[in-house]
């Protein structure tokens, strides 16, 4: 299992060791800015399409999408 933590970055180093230091900690690392603004994007995305199939909001068309440019 995957988890994300969000950890001041004045504590990243602290927390760093810490989850380093667990024996049941398989991999810790950090995300980079940009990663970390893709992930925030798709979580929006993933979050507005859940809601499109509950019927709660209504997205475009991707012929709408398209001709916008």
């Amino acid at each position: 299992m995957k988890v994300l933590i969000d950890i001041p970055d004045n504590q990243v180093t602290f927390g760093m060791k810490v989850l380093n230091s667990l024996s049941f900690v398989k991999k810790a690392k950090q995300m980079s800015t940009e990663n970390v603004e893709l992930w925030e994007t798709l979580k929006d995305a993933a979050s507005q399409v859940r809601l499109h199939k509950q019927g709660k909001i209504k997205l475009k068309t991707a012929q709408k999408l398209l001709d916008e440019l």
